[in-house]
């Protein structure tokens, strides 16, 4: 039971736990390929019809981000047509399907266990579905949390989503190291011919509780109120804040979208402009690179295979603890100290790796840095940026303002990630200094352009960005 004066915590919490769930699945989704890329590179190696070079693993290893690009794109539209919790619902089922699809993907077409240029194309396929699963994740998410948390806790509740990201990493990082461990005989050779796609496997089972819960949970009040249905708006927003409280924030809902939606650039290009810039900062600084090829950067640094796993799943706890920090602070200092700091502390770690990587020095000075980069980006643009494109924009373009936010976001990790493999063969130190600069260029820009958004409500920023006009 809930007070009608005062609300239920235990009811917001509730149904954050649930919506989190599919930023746990996006980090689970992404991160996967990091213990399964090199036995599946090995794998395609074997292929007679076709020679797997590094350029094919590069968008092998990164094709789940051509998913996300689509996802993301299409978030708004979803958002919009099927609302944000639906949507969410269809992304679970491309989570499940890609989870399965990803495990065998010579179900119904090809011969088991036969590498083939046709079978690199399923897998592929099956990546990209699940992507899109993680695009649409990505951007609801957030936008769900911000639209039924209270102002005074949204940047907290939304960060929340960052946790479970990262915390699915994790889970995943500690999955794969296990099913590596588990397996029999020559673990290399198991891995090549069981292992990857057990990996893969794995994520069907969050996936499906993550689609059951969802028919447990309410549809957003200004997603209901933007549908015709008041009514059902105050009852979530009551459960949530309180009968007074409910019926205030329903009026300045109201007045936000009565317009219903506006035009893109409504409310002038500098609020877009934003959104795609933090989207391209966040990845620009490199952040996936690690993530996505961390057993394989710490074996460049003298880890035996088994002792990398244990330094990513290592390097996995120092990233929850840090983006912990983000959550229980950016209510209190506000997005652009945290943002600046972070930055600050992306550009001294890769800077330093890139020196080290010059200097070919490895061992645990290499390993501080690392920690030093991730830690940095934990507890500043990993959360952050999610916080910031669920509440900058006003609320009759929000939809369509996160969708191309959420999209470059995409484009860009998918550009850098890719690109890795050949530019590590090129010049490691070089692409360290690359992503050096890139963090340096995003404290300039949080400085210069990304206005303070703490305390502010969604109806606050409508008409924060008419009076810029």
């Amino acid at each position: 039971m809930y007070k009608k004066e005062k609300g239920s915590k235990l009811y917001l919490g509730a149904i954050t736990f649930v919506a989190v769930l599919g930023g746990l699945l996006f980090g689970y989704d992404t991160a996967v390929i990091s213990g399964a890329e090199k036995a599946l590179e090995v794998f395609f190696l074997g292929a007679s019809d076709f020679t797997y070079t590094k350029v094919w693993h590069g968008v092998t290893a990164s094709s789940a981000l051509i998913g996300c690009i689509i996802g993301g794109a299409l978030s708004g539209l979803l958002a919009t047509r099927l609302g944000r919790r639906n949507a969410l619902l269809f992304a679970s089922v491309l989570f499940f399907l890609s989870a399965v699809g990803s495990w065998r993907p010579e179900m119904l077409f090809f011969p088991y266990g036969k590498p083939s240029f046709s079978l690199l194309l399923a897998f592929n396929a099956y990546r990209v579905l699940g992507g899109i699963g993680v695009g649409l994740a990505s951007a609801i998410c957030p936008m769900y949390i911000a639209e039924v948390a209270p102002a005074h806790m949204r940047g907290r509740l939304v960060s929340v989503n960052q946790f479970a990201i990262i915390f699915g990493m994790l889970v995943v990082y500690f999955v794969n190291y296990l099913i590596r461990m588990g397996l029999p005989g020559d673990i290399d050779l198991a891995m090549v011919e069981t292992g990857w796609r057990r990996m893969f496997l794995s994520e069907a089972f969050p996936a499906a509780t993550f689609g059951l819960l969802l028919l447990m949970v309410p549809k957003t009040p200004r997603f209901l109120v933007m549908s015709g249905n008041p009514e059902g708006a105050l009852r979530v927003l009551t459960r949530i804040n309180g009968e007074n409280t409910a019926r205030t924030i329903l009026e300045e809902i109201k007045e936000t979208v009565v317009e219903k939606r506006e035009r893109l650039f409504s409310y002038g290009v500098t609020v877009i402009v934003i959104g795609v810039l933090l989207s391209f900062f966040q990845q620009a600084v490199g952040i996936n690179v690690v993530l996505y090829y961390a057993p394989r950067i710490f074996e460049n640094l003298g880890a035996s295979g088994d002792k990398s796993m244990q330094q990513t799943v290592i390097m996995g706890f120092v990233n929850i603890v840090f983006t912990l920090v983000a959550i229980f602070t950016v209510d209190k200092l506000g997005r652009r100290p945290l943002l600046i700091i972070g930055s600050i502390g992306m550009m001294l770690g890769m800077a330093a790796l890139s020196v080290l990587s010059f200097m070919d020095v490895i061992g645990v000075a290499a390993l501080v840095f690392i920690i030093l980069y991730t830690a940095s980006f934990m507890m500043s643009w990993g959360p952050v940026t999610w916080v910031l494109i669920s509440e900058i924009f006003p609320n009759t373009i929000r939809g369509q303002a996160v969708a191309i936010a959420v999209a470059a976001q995409w484009i860009s990790n998918f550009a850098v990630s890719s690109t890795f493999p050949s530019l590590s063969a090129w010049s490691t130190g070089g692409a360290y200094l690359i992503y050096a600069v890139f963090s340096l260029l995003s404290a300039v820009f949080v400085y210069k352009m990304v206005p303070e958004t703490k305390g502010k409500t969604l109806e606050d920023m409508t008409r924060l960005w008419r009076k810029k006009l």
